[in-house]
């Protein structure tokens, strides 16, 4: 039986890199990552952007009214639907205050639109966590937080940037919006320790080299979503680029199994069309290997003894 597809939003803070450098790398940017619990059922141990699944709440005029500077038409013409684009936006930041803890909303009343909530203040990160445990626990929602807050969602500081729909043989499948935002300074990224057991900022380029050491796991679409990061020297040059962004294609990679090994083809790659076409007219099943090492590729890791853990 087909893998039905959610809707998904994920969003990728950047800040200007804190790790002053002499060598050729020179000026930077950072990206906050979450690495996934090696216990989950979806991409265990991986390291990720914060985002997940849009909820019933993150659509309607209730959650349009909590949003500054960006309509549901508006937010749908982006993503080339209908209507409802705008929960794609509220997923994105609820997400990003659930497994990071950083809420990207503004004062209802501020007279700048672009003054960004702060928590620095002690008591006020303390309120703001209790607020993030009652939303993780079930027991309230964003838009009760923002209303019993004063606070407005900061929907026009957040850009679309990439589409990416995951693999047919996935044991979970998401159709996922990724999206771009300066992360505010008045705020402290940290994983939610269930969903999320650890947090990096780290430059793009060091990732993918971490990644390709074998030291850190990462999913096709965070490596292309770092690659096109890592051209950027500052945070206003990533937000330069992401508000020019219109063209944004859907993204489907395709699983292959060969000489044994599992192999991830996404557009560009060599083979990738071809592959993409033998898959759509194919009406033989897959094969029981290569069903197999998808979900073990997707699902949950070994975990591993207390020092051996080189991420």
């Amino acid at each position: 039986m087909a893998v039905p597809l959610r809707d998904a939003a994920t969003v990728m803070l950047v800040r200007d890199a804190r790790d002053a450098r002499d060598d050729e790398s020179g000026p930077g940017v950072e990206v906050c990552m979450l690495r996934r619990n090696l216990a989950s059922e979806f991409v265990a141990g991986a390291y990720v952007f914060p985002g997940g699944s849009v909820d019933p709440a993150d659509r309607g005029e209730a959650a349009e009214e909590l949003c500054r500077g960006l309509s549901d038409a508006r937010a749908s013409e982006f993503l080339g639907i209908d209507s409802g684009g705008l929960a794609f936006w509220v997923a994105a930041l609820r997400e990003c205050f659930e497994e990071a803890g950083v809420l990207l909303a503004q004062p209802r009343d501020a007279a700048d639109g672009t003054q960004l909530l702060d928590t620095s203040d002690p008591a006020e990160r303390a309120r703001f966590e209790a607020h993030r445990l009652e939303i993780n626990e079930g027991r309230a929602g964003l838009l009760e937080v923002c209303r019993a807050e004063s606070l407005v969602l900061a929907a026009d500081t957040v850009h679309y940037v990439s589409h990416w729909i995951t693999p047919e043989l996935a044991p979970k499948r998401f159709d996922t919006r990724f999206f771009v935002t300066a992360a505010p300074p008045g705020q402290v990224a940290h994983h939610d320790e269930g969903e999320t057991i650890a947090t990096i900022w780290v430059r793009p380029a060091e990732a993918l080299a971490r990644f390709a050491a074998g030291e850190i796991e990462l999913l096709p679409p965070t490596i292309a979503n770092l690659e096109k990061l890592a051209v950027h020297d500052s945070t206003a040059s990533v937000m330069s680029w992401a508000r020019t962004v219109t063209d944004v294609p859907a993204i489907l990679p395709i699983v292959l199994m060969e000489g044994g090994q599992i192999l991830v083809l996404r557009p560009g790659d060599d083979g990738y069309e071809e592959a993409l076409q033998e898959r759509l007219e194919s009406t033989e099943p897959v094969s029981p290997d290569l069903e197999a090492a998808a979900k073990a590729l997707w699902g949950p890791k070994v975990v591993r003894a207390p020092g051996t853990d080189r991420g």
